[in-house]
């Protein structure tokens, strides 16, 4: 996962500090600059934040596209998210404890992520999203096209 590059490049875009996307996201500044030296790692609702404030995709945020942006509402819906990550998985036929060790997890985790009672976490967004080509933003909900990235 290399976001720090692209969060770096679209403040830089439009000149500006640390502090104003601290303040977008209603956070420290030095939990920003975590964020964007890579040492921390940015939640998905922070993620989805950036996505509309740039007006580009998640996926483009952590560099799984060069695509920029989709046409899109910059909205997680959990449910739909949880559905999609259901989805994704019967489709590659896999139970949600083979998910789970693949993603270095418990399967309830999994189970509560489906259930739309929790979001999946970012490293786990990404691991499935870099490893399996879909779309990150068609995974939380955001879009329904494209599905995959390639």
């Amino acid at each position: 996962m290399d976001y720090k590059i692209r969060l770096l490049e679209l403040r830089s875009d439009l000149n500006l500090t640390q502090d104003d996307i601290a303040k977008v996201l209603k956070i420290s500044r030095s939990t920003y600059k975590d964020y964007e030296l890579q040492t921390s790692i940015i939640p998905i609702k922070h993620l989805v934040t950036l996505s509309g404030f740039y007006h580009v995709s998640v996926d483009y945020i952590l560099g799984l596209t060069s695509t920029r942006q989709y046409k899109q509402t910059y909205e997680i819906d959990k449910i739909k998210a949880g559905q999609r990550l259901k989805e994704f998985r019967l489709e590659y036929k896999l139970t949600q404890i083979k998910l789970a060790n693949i993603l270095n997890t418990t399967f309830s985790s999994i189970a509560f992520n489906e259930k739309g009672r929790n979001l999946i976490a970012t490293p786990f967004l990404y691991t499935i999203c870099s490893k399996y080509e879909i779309s990150a933003d068609y995974l939380l909900g955001i879009v329904d096209k494209p599905k995959y990235l390639k």
